[in-house]
């Protein structure tokens, strides 16, 4: 485990905790305004709202899977040479994985936030 990877995961998790709320308040109460009948802007919004998770998932899989695979690899190596076998830094690891998902979730949050509903 580095030092950096740490604070960073728990400053990524805070960061989250705080900006999905609102996200989903602002959307929430789009929606419920919007009604049957949504504008084009909402109904842009609306269909974001999916896209934008799928490829963020996306993202985040690709993220861990590539760490873990970084490390299965130095594992091996470390196997194939004698040498002492290093600790997974799997903290890295999971903020690796969170960045995208973050990074779009603090995103929509800012952008929401100068949004008006109506």
């Amino acid at each position: 485990m580095t030092r950096r990877s740490s604070p960073r995961l728990a400053r990524q998790a805070a960061e989250l905790a705080i900006a999905v709320p609102q996200v989903m308040a602002h959307r929430l109460t789009r929606m419920a305004l919007a009604g049957a009948q949504p504008n084009a802007r909402d109904r842009r919004e609306f269909h974001g709202m999916g896209q934008e998770k799928v490829v963020a998932m996306w993202q985040s899989g690709f993220a861990m899977s590539l760490g873990m695979m970084q490390a299965s690899q130095k594992a091996w190596l470390a196997m194939l040479t004698g040498t002492r076998v290093p600790m997974v830094d799997t903290q890295r690891i999971l903020s690796q994985a969170l960045a995208p998902v973050h990074r779009k979730a603090t995103s929509n949050a800012k952008r929401l936030a100068r949004t008006r509903l109506r």
